[in-house]
């Protein structure tokens, strides 16, 4: 009987733990190590004073019927977890306005909302929209983006198809193309819309951000797909992850931290560290999958990285990091008929936003009659990582925070029972990501789809998956990133077996 390939994955987030449940479903020897001591990265909880808050990513795409969560969980004989759609998905507030502009999951009822918010935009969002089809079309045929051999390539080739060569001449546009194209440089109202949704997506505003890019984030709220609020909290996806892997024979390792990647032939190592007694062990493999940050990626190979890729890294625009404030409420902050996710935009010499998620009765979040309010404002790492007093820093964040909130919220001292924050360093302390990256890269035109980093590294049998690859942020992104590398490792296994 041949023994099976091991594989180790680097990293418990979702696309991490998604890969190694798929390899470890496949029949391989799994092991995924990762320093925290709760799986989940950036979607992953935790809890005080009986409330329970989602660390980073509130809320799920690609729970629907044939949606990326649909289909891994199927393949996996595991449930999806309980959820229900974000409708609307999310409720924009605009500089010195009162009124929401809602993004509804209806098709029909957005596109009313849209056109009484803005009017003469019509034919842009109806391009977008037939962007969106063709290249959702195409995604759902599976193509491995970018392509780095020949079976990828025709992975590629076989999915497009005539409806996809419309989407061709686009590729090196940008959102900021298409609204000059059709005359709507100056509405400076719809531009702020599409930078702040976007910035949410993308971490890039609409001048940046690739065209392509663009039409699905804004149209993959709609029906018939949507976001979802998972019942009980984030973590239930880890959970049922990790459930998987271990049912079939996997292990997952948490606080043990890996602090090198090793190229060696046929053999790949890892050296990891167990933070619970500091003991450091290397640990070898048939292959190495990395959920971890392009940035992390190359300080783990150190001086065994490519020079070409060291150096594309190295050149990246800095990615976007994010200052978080977590509210433990009265259920009487709430107004009534609050939407589960706000965006607010603050005007002023330093325009700043803040993304608002807010729990709902009986979602398992909080305790009867209570509520949790989680804020995130993008914010810039060099604040966080200079000569600033950090806790005088880290104080005034959350004052200006709940002080933004209250414009909303009903926050006073009544009803306000737990606040606490977290900031870039918080996030790179618990989750290991340099410098507390959250979303990856950025989707602009140099680092989006044939121009992306590739799942498909050059050091043979270690491989990349997560947000800094196709097809992005979220975790219907990082999990289709690990389908896709699973599908390489097995095509490859596929080829050693059955030569031509």
């Amino acid at each position: 009987m041949k023994v099976p390939q091991k594989i180790i994955v680097v990293g418990a987030g979702i696309g991490g733990l998604t890969a190694a449940a798929l390899l470890a479903k496949r029949g391989y020897e799994v092991i995924v190590y990762d320093l925290a001591l709760i799986a989940g990265g950036c979607a992953s909880t935790f809890k005080r004073r009986g409330f329970t808050f989602d660390v980073g990513a509130t809320q799920v795409a690609g729970l629907e019927s044939g949606g990326i969560h649909d289909r891994i969980f199927k393949e996996l004989e595991i449930e999806l977890p309980e959820a229900t759609y974000c409708d609307p998905a999310c409720a924009v507030f605009l500089p010195n306005e009162r009124e929401q502009i809602n993004v509804w999951r209806d098709r029909n009822k957005w596109k009313l909302e849209r056109q009484r918010q803005f009017p003469n935009s019509e034919p842009f969002w109806d391009f977008l929209e037939d962007l969106f089809w063709r290249s959702w079309r195409f995604q759902g045929r599976d193509p491995i983006l970018p392509p780095r051999n020949i079976w990828d390539i025709w992975q590629l080739v076989k999915a497009l198809q005539i409806d996809t060569l419309a989407t061709v001449p686009y590729t090196f546009s940008t959102v900021g193309d298409a609204l000059r194209g059709f005359g709507l440089d100056s509405d400076k109202r719809l531009r702020t819309f599409l930078d702040l949704q976007l910035k949410l997506y993308s971490q890039v505003n609409a001048e940046e951000t690739a065209l392509l890019y663009a039409a699905t984030a804004l149209a993959v709220s709609q029906a018939p797909l949507g976001l979802f609020h998972l019942q009980g909290s984030m973590q239930v996806l880890s959970d049922r992850l990790i459930e998987s892997i271990e049912r079939d024979g996997g292990k997952v390792l948490m606080q043990h931290e890996v602090t090198a990647i090793a190229d060696q032939g046929k053999s790949k190592k890892v050296k990891v560290k167990n933070l619970r007694t500091g003991e450091t062990l290397w640990d070898s493999a048939d292959h190495v999958v990395a959920n971890v940050t392009v940035n992390n990626f190359v300080k783990l190979l150190g001086d065994r990285a490519p020079k070409g890729y060291s150096n594309r890294v190295a050149n990246l625009k800095p990615a976007s990091v994010a200052f978080v404030v977590y509210l433990g409420v009265d259920r009487a902050a709430i107004p009534d008929n609050c939407p589960p996710h706000l965006q607010f935009l603050e005007s002023g010499d330093k325009p700043h936003s803040l993304f608002i998620s807010v729990s709902k009765e009986g979602d398992g979040r909080a305790p009867e009659g209570r509520a949790t309010i989680i804020a995130s404002e993008f914010t810039d790492a060099a604040v966080w990582y200079g000569d600033e007093d950090y806790q005088e820093l880290k104080k005034r964040f959350t004052e200006r925070a709940i002080a933004q909130l209250s414009k909303y919220f009903h926050l006073n001292e009544q009803t306000i029972i737990h606040v606490e924050s977290a900031t870039p360093q918080t996030f790179e302390r618990y989750t290991g990501r340099d410098r507390g990256i959250v979303g990856g890269v950025g989707m602009r035109v140099s680092t989006f789809g044939p121009f992306g980093f590739a799942n498909r590294t050059p050091l043979k049998n270690i491989w990349l998956v997560g947000d800094s690859t196709h097809p992005g942020e979220g975790t219907a992104g990082v999990s289709y990133s690990a389908m896709t590398v699973v599908r390489q490792i097995e095509q490859q296994l596929e080829r050693k077996r059955f030569p031509r």
